[in-house]
């Protein structure tokens, strides 16, 4: 009789252990690191990005034992989302403000890898062929998210379109506009549906590689382009911080970085893209 109330005794107090968070006999062992041949999900916009790293797995990836999978997205939320929820394991297609922004925005955690290309704004028209037959009252359609919507702003300024208020830079935003002596009207859209703007607007300020998207060639068809020198708003490699030292993401980021990639991205794009230093 003791013997069986002793083992219903331990029966007792083993459940209660576990119920409370305990621990018997039987321990769980750490998730296991991934594979160094299992598949690398990247999230990208498919130009320059995905152009990008199609080279990349066509040509370099096998060498350095790297599984690519390439996953395109037209738009620059679902990337950092779809990151976020584990969906992918990097992503390819923004700089550091924006991700910054989106971040703060979402309430969520990325970490930045390293930087790729960076591809100059520039404003387009279909309707004048130099920025000074911009006229009185003219619509200008700029990206809406708050780090381009900036960028296009400044943009303006370095080119005598605008001035802005004392020491905004890049965070301007359309109530630091201090003069716009032909009262140009400013129409904020979502960086996609810029070229199509192009019907209804005299002008659009464009992301690079939407212009690129749009068969628009930036060198030649954009009437002001950004300066590639000292730019801060190189497009890089992406991930979330359990997976910054992830051989495979350490791996990808060399490449992408590497002179056979800088070679792709000057020989392909004829400074519509830059590589990036830094």
């Amino acid at each position: 009789m003791r013997k069986l109330l002793g083992i219903v005794a331990g029966v007792i107090l083993a459940g209660a252990l576990t119920a409370c968070g305990g621990s018997s006999a039987t321990t769980t062992a750490p998730a296991a690191a991934p594979k160094a041949d299992a598949p690398l999900k990247v999230g990208v916009n498919p130009v320059p990005h995905g152009e990008v790293l199609k080279f990349v797995k066509d040509t370099l990836a096998a060498k350095a034992g790297l599984n690519l999978e390439i996953v395109e997205f037209t738009d620059y939320v679902q990337p950092n989302v779809q990151l976020a929820e584990g969906q992918l394991d990097a992503n390819y297609f923004q700089h550091i403000p924006y991700l910054e922004e989106f971040s703060k925005g979402k309430n969520i955690t990325l970490s930045w890898v390293a930087p790729v290309h960076i591809e100059p704004l520039g404003l387009y028209s279909k309707k004048i062929e130099n920025i000074s037959e911009l006229a009185e009252g003219a619509s200008v359609a700029l990206p809406n998210d708050v780090s381009n919507l900036g960028r296009s702003l400044k943009l303006l300024a370095d080119n005598g379109v605008i001035t802005l208020k004392e020491g905004v830079g890049v965070k301007a935003t359309e109530r630091d506009v201090a003069g716009n002596p032909k009262n140009l009207r400013f129409k904020p859209l979502e960086a996609a549906q810029l070229p199509r703007s192009l019907e209804d607007v005299d002008a659009a300020i464009i992301n690079g590689n939407y212009a690129l998207e749009a068969g628009l060639q930036p060198a030649t068809d954009a009437l002001i382009l950004e300066k590639g020198e000292g730019n801060p708003y190189a497009n890089g490699l992406v991930t979330v911080p359990a997976k910054v030292n992830d051989p495979r993401i350490k791996k990808l980021a060399e490449l992408l970085r590497g002179p056979e990639v800088k070679k792709f991205i000057q020989d392909t794009y004829k400074g519509a893209v830059l590589p990036a230093g830094g």
